[in-house]
């Protein structure tokens, strides 16, 4: 049975098998301001948490045919553990009693309970359990405030940085007035490429980032190297090829945000035959935003002037991209860039 009521008054279940009880206890509470609900066992009892809405409190006898009071207790714990629970007992139940409370109950009686000594308890109860939900939610609205200023500040920070690490490419490239704007170029190559094969928007921001950054390892590369006119030797060879894994590492702080990004300057030398570099990945294996900044870095590199040699025009470049497709760069990447170009060449 249900009492009407407002809905803003606390709700509470009383569970007791003796229908004298739930009477008492029902319409002593009930003029106390609570709407009240009654169930004569456990199994009825759950069927009404299950189907009304949530109880504010339950009001159990501890024994009771069938399934008493502390298999009451434990399904509300697990099921509702937002629900406050009273629990009711004889004077020879007393350990019993605390026992229940070790399992999640908020209170007990003795048995005969006074209705004034219940709606005491009742209302001591609802009052800490009001009060502990409004530490948590306060607790909860600081970490997410402080969640917040810790993702701004960090936000921040990595903007920061980032405008940091493209000062020091642009003062990289003023180091070598061949290669000045190559990151700026291969950039916007690969941008176009990718929106030709229609990656999604968030790929091809990160491959944007990618290329703009893929020489940042070269800052640790000796100038005697960078502008070497002649044939480089096995060291300086290999102090070349270290720019990628030294670039990687240097970024290495937004790997969790950015990890397209660590993979573009770390990867954007393998080929797909498998004899690039640093790790000798073929095929597929090479995320698609390196293999299409592979292409672009390559086109950019032939058709600039550089110490050792002239450069060539963009007829060549793309001839040569067609020829090395296959064993270097990927064919489909290669045919993109093509058909990019030549509708830049149309226009």
């Amino acid at each position: 049975m249900t009492i009407p009521a407002t809905a803003a008054l606390p709700r509470i279940l009383v569970v007791d098998d003796e229908p004298e009880i739930r009477h008492v206890f029902v319409r002593g509470l009930g003029r106390r301001g609570y709407q009240m609900c009654e169930a004569p066992s456990v199994d009825q009892a759950l069927d009404l948490l299950a189907s009304e809405s949530p109880f504010d409190l339950i009001v159990s006898d501890f024994h009771m045919p069938g399934r008493d009071g502390l298999s009451l207790l434990r399904e509300v714990r697990t099921r509702y553990p937002e629900t406050g629970f009273l629990i009711l007992t004889g004077n020879h139940q007393a350990s019993t009693a605390v026992e229940c409370l070790k399992l999640g109950a908020d209170d007990y009686l003795l048995k005969p309970v006074e209705i004034a000594a219940l709606a005491a308890r009742i209302a001591k109860i609802l009052e800490e359990r009001q009060r502990a939900r409004a530490l948590r939610d306060l607790q909860a609205d600081y970490q997410r405030d402080l969640q917040r200023k810790v993702l701004e500040l960090s936000k921040a920070n990595e903007e920061m940085f980032m405008q940091q690490v493209k000062m020091a490419v642009t003062m990289l490239e003023a180091r070598d007035t061949y290669t000045r704007g190559h990151s700026q170029r291969v950039s916007e190559h690969a941008v176009a490429v990718a929106h030709h094969l229609g990656l999604a928007p968030a790929l091809v921001d990160e491959i944007r980032l990618g290329a703009e950054l893929h020489d940042i390892g070269k800052i640790g590369t000796r100038d005697a190297v960078l502008h070497k006119r002649d044939q480089l030797t096995h060291d300086e060879f290999e102090e070349i090829r270290r720019h990628v894994t030294d670039g990687e590492e240097m970024l290495s702080v937004l790997r969790a945000d950015h990890p397209v990004l660590l993979q573009v300057v770390r990867s954007h030398h393998e080929r797909m035959d498998g004899a690039g570099y640093p790790d000798g990945l073929a095929g597929e294996q090479i995320p698609i935003a390196a293999r299409i900044v592979c292409v672009a870095d390559a086109f950019d590199a032939m058709v600039s002037k550089r110490p050792y040699r002239d450069a060539a025009d963009v007829k060549s470049a793309l001839r040569e991209l067609r020829d090395s497709a296959g064993p270097q760069f990927d064919p489909a990447i290669v045919a993109a860039f093509v058909a990019v170009c030549s509708g830049a060449d149309a226009s």
